[in-house]
């Protein structure tokens, strides 16, 4: 038995896009098309005290390897289980005398990998690590020096003692990595940990509007099905947020990715209307708005600057001013105002003014079902958190709807069994609990809220984060 049940797709030539994955029989919504481990995968250079060298879960504690005093696991299965991929990364960390970036780690695993077991496919692997695309020969100037320092750093890194590659071939492998590393989360997929490389993704093509969704679970990628997908059709992900025009995603793709985009949505600039959707407001115009209020998609970094360089009360001040000149014109889907209205919501939290945070959070979440897939998985975080922050505003109908909704949204993206999924079950039984007490005694409901609150502190938001939501794959910086 292979793993991930690979009987379930082909390999075939999609017309204008190379190699692609087709589905050999029907799907259904949530259906687990594959699974897949990852043939080599790094920790973060950020975040290697942090996470498991194996599982990748963050934990409070964890325990170092005694000998290169990098690596660090959950326990001693853990360290265990590694020791077959760190054994090789243990003496040459020793030799080298100082660890290397996540680049050159993932790359040394990847060719003592290849060292150990050959450059044919490996079981359950549609496609060899050889036969990846690499994107070499489209890197711009900056890309290939970028190339040639990671080839430089590499041989000084790895062991004379271990098999000795061409220069071509190393090029080669630092080329897939850069444009087929795939993001891993931690356990509860909320957080970017650190990168590996699954051939059999790598075959899977992109589009705007997908049919399948990606998500790590228990050490391993699923490739889960959005939506009925018939026998035959080629299965597609996307490789980027949907939440942008047409032309930025074609931009971004041809950056990243070196393909152009010529999916149906970006074809015929589908949803366009909406993200840049303004009211009718013959006194305004647009761009007057924009200017003032310093949105502009080529600006975007800056207001996630602003979490790094301003207190969260001013960033808060400054999100509420354009917003007041944004609302007269831009209508409720238009994607720079619901820009500000995620960092306005996340930082509100944040503060524990769940009060206005709820509010900001409510739009936001309109104007989102409005753009993304039904069963996108962004579409379901954004929801849950929203969900979250109405119920710590006490608004308990509309934070137990929220939460109901992207717990369905979840059960398609992620299933029952992910961590996350579980807490927003278990969260759902709760607030479905509170709300028949309410309706039962609106006053006693809120007597014994805060009874509870005042016994025990009141969870804290997660920090906001200074980073937009991470693409599929992993793009180095």
């Amino acid at each position: 038995m292979t793993i991930g049940r690979m009987e379930n797709v082909e390999v075939f030539t999609a017309e204008g896009k190379g190699r692609g994955l087709k589905a050999t029989k029907e799907f259904w919504a949530a259906d687990i098309i594959f699974a897949e481990r990852a043939y080599s995968a790094v920790v973060f250079d950020s975040l290697v005290n942090f996470v498991c060298h194996t599982c990748f879960k963050r934990q409070e504690k964890l325990h170092r390897c005694g000998q290169c005093k990098f690596a660090h696991y959950c326990d001693r299965t853990c360290q265990k289980d590694a020791w077959l991929n760190h054994k090789n990364e243990c003496s040459a960390i020793k030799r080298y005398g100082k660890v290397p970036n996540e680049n050159i780690r993932l790359a040394a695993r990847i060719m003592w990998r290849v060292e150990r077991e050959g450059t044919g496919l490996t079981e359950g692997c549609l496609v060899s690590v050889d036969d990846l695309q690499n994107h070499v020969e489209h890197f711009g100037e900056e890309e290939q020096k970028d190339l040639r320092v990671d080839v430089d750093t590499f041989l000084q890194y790895w062991p004379p003692q271990s098999q000795q590659f061409s220069m071509q071939y190393i090029s080669h492998i630092f080329g897939v990595i850069n444009c087929n590393g795939f993001t891993l989360s931690d356990q509860r997929g909320l957080q970017a940990v650190g990168v590996g490389i699954f051939p059999n993704l790598g075959l899977v093509n992109h589009d705007c509007w997908p049919n399948c969704t990606v998500i790590f679970n228990n050490g391993k990628i699923e490739l889960r099905a959005l939506g009925k997908i018939s026998e035959g059709e080629e299965l597609t992900v996307s490789y980027i947020d949907f939440l942008n025009v047409s032309e930025e995603r074609k931009r971004q793709l041809k950056k990243q990715y070196y393909f152009d985009c010529t999916c149906e949505h970006c074809q015929k600039k589908l949803k366009d209307d909406l993200f840049l959707g303004v009211k009718d407001n013959p006194k305004i115009k647009e761009d007057d708005v924009c200017k003032r209020s310093g949105i502009r998609s080529r600006h975007w970094k800056f207001w996630f600057l602003l979490l790094l360089l301003y207190e969260l009360s001013d960033v808060v001040k400054l999100c509420r001013e354009c917003l007041q000149k944004q609302e007269p014109v831009f209508a409720d889907t238009n994607i720079y105002m619901l820009r500000m209205l995620s960092i306005v919501s996340e930082v509100l939290s944040y503060l524990q003014a769940f009060e206005e945070a709820s509010f900001y959070a409510r739009r936001m979440v309109d104007g989102y079902m409005k753009l993304y897939h039904p069963n996108n998985a962004q579409l379901g975080m954004a929801v849950m958190r929203a969900g979250l922050t109405n119920w710590h505003a006490g608004n308990i109908e509309v934070g137990h709807g929220m939460i109901c909704k992207a717990y369905a949204i979840l059960l398609v993206t992620h299933g029952p069994s992910h961590p996350i999924t579980k807490d927003l079950e278990a969260m759902r039984v709760q607030t479905e609990m509170e709300l028949r007490m309410f309706r039962q005694n609106e006053f006693m409901y809120y007597k014994m809220r805060e009874a509870a609150l005042n016994n025990q502190p009141m969870q804290v938001m997660a920090e906001p984060s200074n980073e937009p939501s991470p693409a599929l794959f992993h793009k180095k910086q």
